[in-house]
Formats: structure tokens, sequence, C-alpha cells
């Protein structure tokens, strides 16, 4: 009774907060709504029509959805910082949510430009690249352990799998190890959402402290016994003469974990989803498979992982002209810059041969996502391992359903039926 009496009063308010910022604007943009969650994309094309910026009561932030806006705010950290702690106002509620240990999300330089020193060398395309034969095989013993072609959830099958294997892998995970992983990761990234409720942020900051207890013993480990993986690499590491402390290991641990798992999670699975809808572009890439790099820069475009982002103005400016005040958060709409007419010819229709495709989805800046070469590259095999291995793949089963998050943007499921 409780609960229920809770959920109502949340409710209430976030009515009232919509219908005020109604009033204000002309316009309630509420992402949580169903709606909103499962093709966000209509509620974006209507924020960018109305105006180059939108005072979002709900979220408690301005919101910014044009290309050339979100670009130069992602850009910006002197201006426009990921740190939650900076320019705080005491007892304002704020859309920006406090991950513990700060990392390299959220931290600006130089702390963030020793962290990144430290761990990029990981992530360099040449060092992902040399990975590309095991990644192969890994996909294809994930499709070998599919019982029933004839129906099967692809995100069950691979989506969800290959990630987590890939990354535990590069850290130093045990086999055994990866199912907790797994749970851990996708408790813990619901930390980045900033709609949710108390007790979903319990657990994944309970996530976060069993990620903790997993890796501390480890870390000690690997300074006194190094191995050949990114554990041992950053335990070991130096950078002009400095070196990461054990709070910041675990810290940079569970955001590789998460990071490395969720958006390549995001983008097979939302991929794959527009390909089977899209069926004329599907056969382009079976005709010719050498567009099937640009069909992932085209797949991240059109639909992707991560649909926002977040930022707290640190002085009075202005974005491309519009005023902005110290101490303001921003919303940067990821996924709405991406379908920005202006930027973009056809922006709502998927094309695998786009040329030029200058997408946001793995930001701008320092903050521009450390792991996209592998991302790209894990998705790249992913298309095409399932590409060779079946003659027809096909959505089947019930609708594909997206969780229900406004910033990492997935799949719950993906029923497909394949042939050999």
């Amino acid at each position: 009774m409780a609960l229920s009496l809770k959920q109502a009063v949340r409710k209430t308010a976030m009515q009232a907060m919509l219908m005020r910022e109604r009033l204000e604007s002309g316009r309630a943009y509420n992402p949580v709504a169903r709606r909103n969650t499962q093709n966000p994309y209509p509620a974006y094309a209507a924020l960018r029509d109305k105006g180059q910026a939108h005072r979002s009561r709900l979220l408690n932030a301005w919101i910014f959805s044009r290309f050339p806006d979100v670009d130069e705010i992602l850009r910006d950290w002197q201006r426009f910082s990921s740190d939650g702690r900076k320019a705080k106002t005491p007892g304002k509620r704020t859309v920006i949510p406090d991950p513990g240990t700060p990392s390299l999300l959220s931290l600006d330089p130089p702390d963030h430009r020793r962290l990144r020193g430290l761990v990029s060398k990981a992530f360099t395309p040449r060092a992902v690249n040399a990975r590309e034969p095991h990644i192969r095989s890994l996909m294809h013993e994930l499709l070998d352990g599919i019982e029933d072609l004839s129906g099967f959830d692809l995100m069950e099958a691979v989506a969800r799998p290959l990630p987590v294997i890939v990354i535990a892998e590069m850290l130093g995970v045990p086999v055994e190890d990866r199912p907790r992983f797994r749970s851990w990761s996708d408790r813990r990234a619901r930390i980045l959402e900033p709609t949710i409720g108390a007790e979903e942020r319990a657990d994944a900051v309970l996530a976060g402290e069993d990620l903790n207890a997993y890796f501390v013993p480890l870390v000690r480990e690997r300074r006194a016994d190094p191995k050949d993986d990114i554990l041992s690499g950053l335990a070991q590491a130096e950078e002009e003469g400095d070196r990461l402390d054990e709070d910041e290991m675990i810290a940079l641990l569970r955001l590789l974990l998460v990071a490395g798992n969720e958006t390549t999670v995001n983008l097979i699975g939302n991929g794959m989803l527009a390909l089977l809808r899209h069926p004329e572009q599907l056969q382009r890439l079976r005709d010719d498979p050498a567009l099937i790099p640009s069909a992932v820069e085209e797949l991240l475009r059109y639909d992707s992982p991560v649909q926002l982002d977040l930022r707290r103005i640190v002085q009075d400016c202005d974005v491309n002209g519009f005023p902005v005040k110290r101490g303001e958060d921003i919303v940067v709409l990821i996924g709405g810059a991406n379908r920005d007419p202006e930027q973009f010819e056809d922006p709502d229709g998927l094309d695998v041969g786009r040329e030029g495709n200058s997408h946001i989805s793995f930001g701008r800046g320092i903050h521009a996502c450390i792991g996209a070469p592998l991302a790209r590259l894990e998705a790249r095999i992913a298309i095409e391992v399932l590409l060779e291995r079946f003659s027809s793949i096909r959505l089947a089963g019930p609708p594909a359903e997206f969780r229900s998050s406004i910033v990492l943007r997935g799949l719950e499921t993906l029923p497909v039926a394949a042939t050999p």
C-alpha cells in the first residue's frame, strides 16, 4: 500500500510539472512516456521544430536537440561540464545523477586527461583490430549454440553475450564469473538514468558495491602478478610518473564493464532491428558486404545506443546565441541531433551507403567514447557473420520491445527466425 501511495504521489507530481511545462512553452516533453521510450523520434522532431531550446520542468533542465547545438555543447567542457559537482546549487533538483566515485564520464581535465591517457592504449584501433579473429570465432560459437532457428531471441543468443564476453576477457575476468558480471552491468547501468526511482537507484548502488568487492582483490593480485589484460596494464601503467590509486582503478573498471557491454549490446540489437524492418537495406549488404562498415555508422546514427547526455553550465554563456546561466543543467538529445534534417538528408530514412555520416552517437570532444573502435568492430563482425551463416533472417514472434530507459536505448527482446 505504501509503495502504491508513493507511486501515485510521484505520478501526480509529474503530471503537474508537465502541465506547467505546457502552459509555459506550449509543449510538454515526457521522455518516460511509453510512446517515447518505444519511439522517441517524433518527440525529438517536435522539439526541434518548436525552437532552439526547450525548458523541461520535468527534468529541470534545458533541452537542446539540433545538431549544431548538441555538437557545440559536447565539445566545450570548459563551459558545459559533465561534473555534477561543479556550479551546484544546494537544494536544487538536478538531472545529473551521482555515480559515486568520479570516473572518466564525470571528470574534466586535468584528472580526465590523466585517466584517459592511462586507459586509451588498450582501445586504439590497432589494439582492438588485433582481436578480430577471436571475436569472429566467439560469434560463430554463439550461433552454433542456437537450438531452434525457427524462433529465437537474437538479444539473448548474440547481442547480450558477445560484448560481455569480450570486455570480460579484456579485463581478465575468469569465464565462470561472466554471468555475475552481466547481472552487475545491467543493474549498474541504470545509475545513468536520471528518472529512476529510489529503489532502483539503491539496487544500482548495490551492484556497484558488488563490483568493488570483486575487483579489489583482483587489482591487488594484478599489481603483484601482472597478466596480459587491461586490468594488469592499468595496475602497472604510469603516465608522467602518475599511477591510478585503488579507488580510481575500481571506478574505471566499473565504467569499462558497463560502457563496453551496454552500448555495444544496444548497437547490435537496435541495428539488426532496423535492418530487419528495412529488408531492402539488408539485401544491399548481402549483395555488397563492403558496405557493412558504412552500415554500422548509419545504424549508429539511425537509432543511437545512447540517446542523450547531460551537462552542467559552469559560467553564464550562450549556445549559438541562446543565453544560458551558470548552475543550470542541460540535456543534449543525441538521438535528436542524429535526425536533424539540417544536417542529414532524409534523416528518418535508413541508408546503409550514406556518405559523410557525421553522427554524434559516440559523443564529441574529450568525452568521446573511448571504446568506439571496439563497438564498431563487434557490430561489424556480428552483421557479417549473421549474413554469412543465414541465407534468410526475419522478424518473428511478438513485436520487439524497447526498455523503459531514456539514456541507454536498447531492446528487451528481438524475436527472429533464420534459415541456414
